[in-house]
C-alpha cells in the first residue's frame, strides 16, 4: 500500500455505527433449565490444556476453569476412562482422539466444503499460501488452507488459532461487527506485541479495524509473524451476512505490500464474489 497515512486523517472511519441492538431482534439465547452443564464444564475441561500448558494437573485444571477440584478430579478421570485425556502419575494431556471432535466438523460442515476449493484455485494460481477463518473469541480459526507447495507459516492449516487483532481475517471479521460490539472486544483484550509491528495501541486498532471495514479488505505487515505479509476479505452469503474471511499470505522478502494488493487483490474479490453465490 502507499505511505501510512497520519492517524488523525483515518480518525472519522471510527466514528460509530449503528448496533444490532437497537433492531430489537437480539436473541435471548437458551433457558438456563435446557442447558446440560456437566456437557459445558466437560469442554471447559478439554480447552484448558493449550500449546503452552500441554500437562496440567488437577489444581491446574480447576483453577483454569473455575471448577472446585473435586469436580475438576471426576470430569479429568471420566475424560480419561473415554480415551480423551491420558495420566503419568499428577499430570493430565489430551489424547489424539481428540481430534475426532474437530474432524467431525470438517467432514460434515458445509461452510470450509464450500471454501476450500475456491482456496485451491487461488492459491496454485497464484502460487501463494491462501486460508480461510471464522471469529472465536479473541481468536481466528482456520477453517480450510492450502500453501500451494510454499510454506509461508505453521499457523496456515485448518484448526490453528491466531489472536484476531493482528491477523488479516481477525480485521475483517472484526469490522463486520457493529461499532459497539467493536469497542467493547478492543476493551477485553491485551493486545500482545507478537512482533515489533504489532498494532497494540486500543485507538490505533480502532481505526485499523474502520480502515478494513471502509475498503472492504484488511492487510497486514508482519504484525503477526515477522516475515508474513497478508490481504484479507470478508466471505458474505447470498443474504449478505459475513460468514468468515479468506486471505492470502506470502513472505515479506518476495512481496511488497503495494506488490501485494495489486496482484493478489483483485482475484481475492473474484473468489469473494464466486463464494457469495455459494454460501
Amino acid at each position: 500500500m502507499s505511505a501510512a497515512r497520519a492517524l488523525d486523517d483515518l480518525a472519522a472511519l471510527a466514528a460509530p455505527l449503528p448496533t444490532s441492538a437497537s433492531t430489537g431482534s437480539e436473541s435471548t439465547g437458551p433457558l438456563k433449565r435446557d442447558l446440560v452443564a456437566g456437557l459445558e464444564k466437560g469442554l471447559a475441561v478439554i480447552e484448558a490444556f493449550d500449546q503452552e500448558r500441554p500437562r496440567l494437573t488437577i489444581s491446574e485444571v480447576a483453577a483454569r476453569t473455575g471448577l472446585t477440584r473435586a469436580a475438576a478430579r471426576r470430569y479429568l478421570l471420566t475424560l480419561t476412562h473415554l480415551g480423551f485425556v491420558s495420566q503419568d502419575r499428577k499430570m493430565f494431556a489430551l489424547t489424539p482422539k481428540v481430534l475426532r471432535l474437530g474432524q467431525s466438523y470438517m467432514h460434515s460442515a458445509r461452510l470450509p466444503r464450500i471454501v476450500e476449493p475456491e482456496l485451491h484455485k487461488l492459491a496454485y494460481a497464484l502460487k501463494e499460501a491462501s486460508s480461510a477463518g471464522v471469529l472465536d473469541g479473541n481468536d481466528v480459526i482456520c477453517i480450510a488452507a492450502t500453501s500451494a507447495g510454499r510454506v509461508v507459516s505453521p499457523t496456515l492449516q485448518p484448526g490453528t488459532r491466531v489472536p484476531a487483532h493482528c491477523s488479516g481475517n481477525g480485521r475483517v471479521l472484526l469490522s463486520a461487527l457493529p461499532q459497539a460490539d467493536v469497542d467493547a472486544w478492543i476493551a477485553r483484550q491485551e493486545l500482545t506485541p507478537l512482533t515489533p509491528h504489532t498494532v497494540t495501541h486500543p485507538e490505533r486498532l480502532r481505526i485499523e479495524i474502520a480502515r478494513a471495514r471502509a475498503l472492504g479488505y484488511a492487510c497486514i505487515d508482519q504484525e503477526l509473524e515477522l516475515g508474513l505479509r497478508t490481504v484479507a476479505v470478508p466471505l458474505k452469503n447470498y443474504r449478505g451476512d459475513i460468514v468468515a474471511a479468506m486471505n492470502i499470505s506470502v513472505h515479506a522478502s518476495r512481496m511488497s505490500m503495494d506488490q501485494l494488493v495489486e496482484h493478489c487483490l483483485p482475484p481475492l474479490l473474484q473468489a469473494q464474489a464466486h463464494l457469495r453465490m455459494l454460501l
